[in-house]
């Protein structure tokens, strides 16, 4: 699902949730039936990074760093996405040098910058690709509802801001399926940034055994933003985010501009974006997602791409080895199974 969420998921449960809640009954009950069914086993371990909510909550940079630790336990790891955003639906390995955000999606090509990536909703064939690109380990971006294939271990994504929202499930709210069913599934919990938001669901996971690992996103070069009058523009799950992030680097942020989720930065979006800039004298920033949808652009779109900067962050996490014994626990269990 792209574009912005309905205010009401993140506010107390009023009469638009209740109005919804048939339907969200429906809903839950057939997420359910799919989280629960037998799914094929794939050739590689596989980490899944998932999140029990519609919205961002910070699963690539989990993923990414995931895959980097896969390579120093010395694995061949790769990435498995469906292309969210993408026009070709087609299970293929992603060759940066050819798709584009449009056809591939933004996440496929920001993954591909780390690891070679397969893409399509069959996540099994999608699997045997990376097997055949040489890759012994996979990362899997998101599918955890879905159970197109079992992962070796569920690692579940969430805001420490924004939580579960009302904690509805869909269209009543931002949650995916009820949450006691995910929470079942789940082997560990990823806590990203600060706040009160997910307070409910950490003691959940506590109480139920599951591993609770703060995480911070940590910007790069953070030393050069100090001062500088910034102009930030994002179209992520939740944009305040990036923009507090380049408050939180010192910057001046001067103008901001958000977008929907996945958005396509057209040319009207682009000539705003440079205009608005340019009138406040400032430096335009954006995340490396969002710069991978101007990638190769022309006209505004291309001066945009030129002229902006990226500030890049990194998963990190202050619990020592928390990632390391993930992926040791994953090789662990596929071997087990086989």
């Amino acid at each position: 699902m792209f574009g912005s969420a309905p205010a009401f998921w993140h506010q107390k449960a009023g009469w638009k949730a209740l109005a919804l809640a048939p339907f969200a009954a429906l809903y839950g009950k057939v997420a359910l039936e799919r989280l629960n069914r037998v799914s094929p086993r794939p050739p590689v371990p596989v980490v899944c990074v998932g999140n029990y909510t519609l919205g961002g909550s910070g699963k690539t940079p989990v993923a990414i760093a995931l895959a980097q630790i896969a390579r120093a336990e010395g694995f061949k790891p790769g990435f498995l996405s469906r292309g969210h955003g993408g026009s070709n639906r087609t299970v293929r390995l992603i060759d940066a040098d050819v798709e584009t955000a449009a056809s591939a999606g933004d996440e496929p090509l920001l993954l591909a910058e780390y690891a070679p990536v397969a893409a399509g909703a069959d996540r099994l064939a999608a699997a045997a690709l990376l097997v055949q690109a040489g890759c012994d380990f996979a990362i899997m971006d998101d599918g955890f509802q879905s159970r197109r294939l079992e992962p070796s271990f569920s690692l579940l994504v969430i805001d420490a801001r924004y939580g579960l929202g009302n904690g509805k499930v869909f269209p009543a709210g931002p949650l995916r399926a009820p949450l006691s069913g995910q929470l079942l599934k789940t082997d560990a919990l990823a806590v990203v940034g600060e706040g009160q938001g997910a307070d409910g669901v950490i003691r959940l996971a506590a109480r139920a055994a599951k591993p609770v690992i703060p995480v911070v996103l940590k910007p790069q070069g953070a030393r050069r933003w100090k001062g500088v009058q910034a102009y930030a523009f994002s179209g992520i799950g939740h944009p305040e985010k990036f923009f507090r992030t380049v408050e939180g680097i010192g910057a001046k942020l001067v103008g901001r501009r958000p977008f929907p989720d996945h958005h396509p930065f057209t040319e009207a979006d682009a000539l705003t974006i440079l205009a608005e800039a340019r009138a406040l004298d400032a430096q335009i920033v954006t995340t490396e997602k969002d710069a991978i949808r101007l990638a190769g652009a022309e006209g505004a779109r291309g001066r945009l791409a030129a002229q902006l900067q990226i500030l890049p962050v990194r998963a990190e996490t202050t619990l020592d080895q928390a990632f390391e014994r993930i992926i040791r626990e994953a090789a662990s269990r596929h071997a087990a199974s086989r």
